[in-house]
């Protein structure tokens, strides 16, 4: 503020009291006595000065600031009415036996009333309990305060509690509740005249004992002495001091209870997430003729999000069987989504029968589409019984492992591209050998991933794990599971499928047979066939219906072949414990198709013949060029 712009226009002895009354206005001012005039309004209103050129009592009084109000002080406060108007539970004890000196009414409501003096041990059995006699001797010997956390207090029942009085015995509460409750040390004056096992009572200060006898409680740095609280008139015998400990208990019972509902809630949506992404995982495994499969699914932590891994085992027909096993990045609805429509489309893919390098490239374009910003890695693999071979191609995934009958697990070489979802990529299609008495894993990266470790050494540790593992397919994972550190609080989603291909003997392998003829030559082969047929079929001791029936599916197939394939060609039968499989490959990569025939027409029917005969029939290209055109009929049981 420019203070001479204003003073040229005070009157000269304003200007002076103006300046006087700026500099003074930051320093307090004695109170204006009783009767010394009237303040002006808040307006600024001035009042009429006292004569001319003198300035008036109010222009000088209004700057000056009102005296602060009388701050009251706790001299007067009794400790017993301060303590007993606080709704939390206090307890005083006192001694290395914790002998009661005092309990307010809300401890009194909570357990029952005490008898001063008592020891803690007999008299409070609820701080026993609770386990606070413990905690209590460590803060007696240590002096320091401690604190235990919402423990419960189970409901009060009827009756008085040991120690109590009878006749003032606290009804209880009738629920369980919980408390947090601090220890704290204090000390207290004992009086000279108190007997040993006479309480020490906290008095209020400034004001003599009921009974004549001081007490002084002491906490911390706040300390009175028998000296401040007795008159100077009044003479006291001189007080002994004892060390004591104030237990003071909060009710956190609305807390607790707000807690445990928060965490029923985020069980609730984690269970409703987990059935989300179970739902969208294979219900039931199809069991292939050729293999035992077994797969297992642990989401990771304890969160309401969980992962987009997946498995699943698809039957593609001839005794073939499609294994897939995915990983869609990240955690949430968003991936469970994604994960649904890859399996979804996985399983439509593998109906095509088409390699497993083309159904990744199809998948590949197809994660593109769903959202570009998520990716996903997956292996899809191909067993064929006739092969002994497992074919397979990975997007991005952790390599299958493969033990072979005498205990050597090794990884399946990786023709890996990237993950499903960035394109640009053309993907291709190994394999491995697993005949009978092979087994394979595949997994996620969720078993073998650690956040202090290469997941490569996670990969190493479950080779040497899987080479040991033996029993079932289910057994296997479930000690892969273990051995690998998998619980339930782990952070990562697990996904595991543990296929077999057992070596059988005995009567099992009466029930599974191969044989095959190769077509040579021209018309004359379709006789050569039928003849072929019949002669297995019949030691395969096959019922004689079924036998007719699979002599004809082999003349239409085979005449099909020899009219519309080129050579190399070849007819296999193949018999497992639950169906008969017929197939005939031949040079030529065009696939046949079930057309319905005109009345006029001269061919046209063979394939409508055996899909009417037959369970199930279909066509593939196969990987060195050609197609194979198969059947199924299901074997009668019993």
């Amino acid at each position: 503020m420019n203070f001479t712009r204003w003073s040229a226009r005070l009157p000269r002895t304003q200007r002076r009291t103006g300046s006087r009354a700026d500099r003074g206005a930051r320093r307090p001012q004695p109170a204006p006595t009783p009767g010394g005039g009237s303040v002006p309004a808040a307006r600024g209103e001035r009042a009429e000065p006292a004569g001319r050129g003198e300035a008036s009592p109010a222009a000088v009084a209004a700057p000056q600031a009102e005296a602060p109000a009388a701050v009251p002080t706790l001299d007067g406060l009794s400790v017993h009415d301060m303590l007993g108007q606080v709704p939390a539970l206090v307890a005083v004890v006192y001694g290395p036996d914790h002998r009661i000196a005092y309990t307010n009414d809300a401890y009194a409501d909570l357990f029952g009333r005490r008898t001063l003096g008592a020891p803690a041990r007999q008299a409070l059995p609820e701080l026993r309990e609770l386990g606070l006699l413990t905690l209590m001797d460590q803060v007696l010997r240590s002096g320091k305060p401690r604190t235990v956390k919402s423990r419960r207090v189970p409901a009060a029942e009827s009756g008085a509690a040991p120690g109590s009085e009878p006749e003032a015995a606290g009804g209880g509460r009738s629920r369980h509740g919980y408390y947090t409750f601090t220890c704290s040390p204090i000390e207290m004056a004992l009086p000279a005249t108190t007997a040993p096992d006479r309480a020490p009572v906290a008095q209020p200060t400034g004001a003599a004992p009921a009974d004549g006898t001081p007490a002084v409680v002491r906490t911390g740095s706040d300390t009175t002495t028998p000296e401040e609280t007795t008159a100077p008139e009044e003479t006291t015998a001189p007080a002994t001091p004892v060390r004591g400990v104030l237990v003071f208990g909060a009710d956190v019972t609305d807390q607790v209870e707000a807690a445990e509902r928060l965490r029923a809630s985020e069980r609730l949506q984690r269970e409703a997430a987990v059935t989300l992404q179970r739902s969208l995982l294979p219900q039931e495994l199809e069991q292939p003729d050729d293999l035992r499969i077994a797969a297992t699914y642990q989401p990771g932590g304890t969160e309401a999000a969980v992962g987009g891994d997946w498995y699943d085992v698809i039957t593609l027909g001839a005794g073939r069987t499609a294994l897939v096993i995915g990983d869609v990045m990240g955690r949430g609805v968003r991936a469970a989504a994604v994960m649904g429509q890859l399996r979804t489309a996985v399983r439509a893919y593998a109906r095509l029968d088409l390699p497993p390098h083309e159904v990744l490239q199809l998948l590949d374009g197809l994660a593109a589409e769903i959202d570009a910003n998520q990716i996903a890695t997956c292996v899809y693999a191909v067993h064929d019984p006739n092969e002994g071979r497992l074919v397979y191609a990975s997007a991005g995934h952790l390599p299958i492992l493969v033990r072979d009958p005498d205990g050597t697990v090794r990884r399946a070489a990786e023709p890996t591209g990237p993950p499903l979802g960035t394109g640009g990529w053309l993907h291709t299609s190994g394999s491995v050998p697993f005949g009978p008495g092979a087994g394979a894993v595949l997994y996620t990266d969720g078993l073998v991933e650690r956040r202090d470790k290469d997941i490569y050494d996670g990969v190493a540790a479950l080779e040497r794990v899987f080479a040991g593992a033996t029993g079932t397919p289910q057994v296997t994972c479930d000690r892969l599971i273990r051995a690998l550190g998998i619980t339930a609080e782990h952070d990562d989603d697990v996904a595991v499928l543990v296929l077999q291909h057992p070596a059988r003997t005995g009567h099992d392998a009466e029930l599974f047979h191969n044989a095959a003829l190769e077509l040579l030559g021209g018309v004359e082969a379709a006789p050569r066939a039928r003849a072929f047929a019949s002669g297995v079929l019949a030691s395969w001791r096959f019922p004689t219906e079924l036998r007719d029936l699979g002599v004809l599916a082999v003349s239409e197939l085979v005449a099909n072949s020899l009219q519309h394939g080129t050579p190399p060609m070849r007819l296999r039968l193949r018999r497992t414990d639950r169906r008969l499989i017929i197939e005939v490959t031949d040079g030529d990569d065009h696939l046949p198709r079930r057309r319905r025939a005109e009345p006029v027409d001269e061919a046209g029917r063979g394939i409508s013949i055996v899909a009417t005969i037959a369970s199930s029939w279909g066509c593939r290209r196969t990987l060195g060029g050609g197609k194979a055109v198969w059947c199924e009929f299901a074997l009668p049981t019993g």
